[in-house]
């Protein structure tokens, strides 16, 4: 009697607990939402990452032992900042378009290059 409803308790437990670890079908993007996350990082973006680091730097939110790592990347990260802003500016002056349509062409470029697919 007490055994025949162990067992089914048992199988409940692992039934839920399988529930539980099972992930979700395809990605799930930051509010919870299914479909494809946006992964998108334009110019503008990484310039505000810029100045998110210059100002944490200035505010003291990094340790010693930590600024060689930060200061590395925040020049890796002007320099490819600057050779994207000089990309668009020859963009502009070969496509003789719109400004809009050679700001569209560097990000994405950009795109391709922080997803790593160059």
């Amino acid at each position: 009697n007490k055994y025949g409803e162990h067992i089914n308790m048992t199988e409940q437990t692992k039934t839920d607990a399988a529930k539980q670890t099972t992930a979700p079908a395809g990605p799930v993007g930051p509010d919870g939402s299914k479909g494809q996350i946006a992964g998108d990082l334009t110019v503008q973006d990484l310039g505000i990452i810029k100045s998110i680091i210059d100002a944490a730097c200035q505010r003291g939110a990094f340790k010693a032992n930590e600024m060689q790592a930060v200061g590395a990347t925040y020049n890796k990260l002007e320099s490819f900042l600057n050779v994207v802003q000089a990309q668009q500016k020859d963009l502009t002056k070969d496509s003789k378009g719109t400004p809009a349509t050679a700001t569209a062409k560097a990000d994405a470029n950009v795109n391709t290059q922080v997803g790593g697919k160059k």
